[in-house]
């Protein structure tokens, strides 16, 4: 029975200019020219990043193929954009998953001049090849994930996205002095990140912005909240 908790300070934090801006990110797996042979994945799941976009910047378009891409906005708004320029906009809670499969090309874009833009981003291995690629996104109010566990992306719950892949994320808005319990399946982990507020109690164990936890090997997951936080959660297969 494991929970591992990882300190702001320990998540690798990269920096640098995008077209019209900069970025700001803390990176939590190996990912670009950041490699730690200690955090290359966990199960399924290649990428996490938290990326912040300075106003009116553009992270230029770029290839994907044989990946399932989750897509958070944790602030601002969040443009995406394909090869001829369509895509949707995410607001705060707002969800996004795109499959790469055969290949595309997107621009993840900061849809505001004014002010930043603050995104979460989940790369997936997927479990099929050569699908055909696909966009499609969620609108998510604060109420509806207000002191539980909100599936976003999941095959197992009904009004989720759908991914190809074993994972699911959740998203939290607990408030202080309010706590939530999730049970895990047999052989599957979770990845739960603290992104804005707290200090939370994981599993008795304490978490601090920008800070994560691994759980591993338990049947379940307790969270508790001192001061209003917003957290995401990654449930994989491992």
């Amino acid at each position: 029975m494991t929970t591992v908790i990882r300190r702001p300070e320990s998540i690798h934090q990269a920096h640098g200019r995008v077209q019209k801006g900069a970025f700001q990110g803390r990176w939590h797996f190996s990912f670009d020219d950041y490699f730690d042979p200690d955090f290359m994945s966990f199960g399924p799941l290649r990428v996490f990043n938290d990326d912040t976009l300075s106003p009116g910047a553009i992270w230029p378009l770029h290839p994907h193929r044989e990946i399932e891409v989750v897509t958070y906005c944790a602030e601002g708004e969040f443009r995406h954009a394909d090869e001829r320029g369509e895509g949707g906009i995410l607001q705060k809670g707002w969800v996004q998953h795109t499959t790469g499969g055969k290949g595309m090309w997107h621009a993840e874009i900061n849809n505001r001049p004014d002010v930043p833009m603050r995104f979460i981003q989940m790369w997936f291995q997927p479990n099929s090849r050569d699908l055909p690629p696909s966009v499609e996104q969620m609108k998510v109010e604060t109420s509806e994930r207000t002191n539980r566990l909100l599936p976003l992306v999941s095959n197992a719950h009904p009004g989720a996205l759908q991914i190809h892949s074993p994972g699911r994320v959740f998203s939290c808005f607990l408030q202080a002095d309010h706590a939530v319990s999730h049970q895990l399946e047999a052989g599957w982990g979770a990845y739960l990140y603290l992104l804005e507020g707290g200090p939370v109690e994981v599993n008795s164990e304490g978490l601090s912005v920008y800070g994560s936890a691994i759980i591993k090997h338990q049947a379940g997951i307790d969270i508790a909240a001192r001061t209003d936080s917003e957290l995401l959660m990654v449930e994989v297969e491992i």
